[in-house]
């Protein structure tokens, strides 16, 4: 065995030489991809991903090279089929991370996802602060943050709140049964368009919706701004605006009503006026 080793020392050498050359080839590329990349719109994530695979690629070849180096009688094609071979086990066993990895690349190159886009998918929602390889960072409105797989965002739909920078609103209003409905249809429109928030280039829409236990109930639709503050700020100003023009149009937003009926009737009794005394005449 000492003597095997001494033999293949000058091979070791080379191959120490081949892999060191590796790794200031491979630093080298990174640097030049990331240079090149930086001149064009692709996002961060996707330039890192690209970095990131480029060295892969050439640490993959100069282990290759070298080991072909150590061991003359290994060639390439032997090394691959075995990598083959032994991929199969490794799938199984590292099945969900090479899922989230996959997935991880897939939504780096989705357009319609960015860094500091608001999301929701299924029960978790938030801003997105990173996107790696295999998990994506969210972080919540109340300040927490959720890491969630790369793949349980690529399965299930995955709504992008600040894709546009606008989006629609909604607000019902209910209104007493004896107010006019076309009248309460108008104030309630100017109040909404007069709003500072509200687009100007979009328009206000008031439907009557559906006549509810104690009001007839209107939907009320305007555009603002697509991020949670901007949808609170927005339906606070509206809701106040509305409340204030229907009040001083005297058109009444009318509290629940409730009736109540009996199977037998009640027995009434006429009340006495007050100081009168029993069985006194008139």
């Amino acid at each position: 065995m000492g003597t095997e080793f001494v033999r293949i020392l000058p091979q070791l050498g080379i191959a120490l030489l081949v892999l060191v050359a590796t790794f200031f080839v491979a630093k080298s590329a990174r640097r030049i991809a990331e240079r090149l990349l930086s001149h064009t719109d692709l996002r961060g994530t996707l330039v890192n991903l690209v970095e990131t695979l480029v060295g892969v690629a050439i640490w993959v070849l100069g282990l290759l090279i070298a080991m072909s180096i150590v061991l003359p009688g290994v060639t390439p094609a032997n090394i691959l089929a075995v990598l083959g071979l032994g991929s199969v086990a490794v799938g199984f066993a590292f099945k969900d991370i090479f899922e989230n990895f996959l997935a991880g690349v897939l939504i780096m190159l989705r357009k319609q996802m960015r860094m500091g886009d608001f999301i929701r998918c299924q029960d978790v929602e938030g801003r997105i602060e990173m996107i790696s390889l295999r998990d994506t960072h969210l972080r919540h409105l109340s300040n927490e943050l959720v890491v969630v797989p790369n793949a349980y965002l690529f399965k299930n739909p995955v709504e992008v709140v600040t894709q546009s920078q606008q989006r629609r609103h909604t607000v019902e209003v209910g209104v007493a049964y004896d107010v006019d409905l076309d009248a309460a249809r108008t104030v309630i429109h100017d109040a909404v368009a007069a709003v500072g928030p509200v687009q100007d280039d979009r328009p206000v829409e008031v439907y009557a919706k559906e006549f509810g236990d104690s009001s007839i109930n209107f939907l009320v639709r305007w555009w603002a701004g697509s991020k949670p503050v901007d949808a609170h700020q927005s339906r606070d100003e509206v809701v106040r605006a509305i409340k204030r023009a229907l009040d001083d149009a005297g058109m009444e937003i009318p509290f629940p009503y409730r009736t109540l009926t009996f199977k037998e009737p009640l027995p009434l009794t006429r009340a006495k006026p007050k100081g009168q005394a029993d069985g006194a005449g008139g």
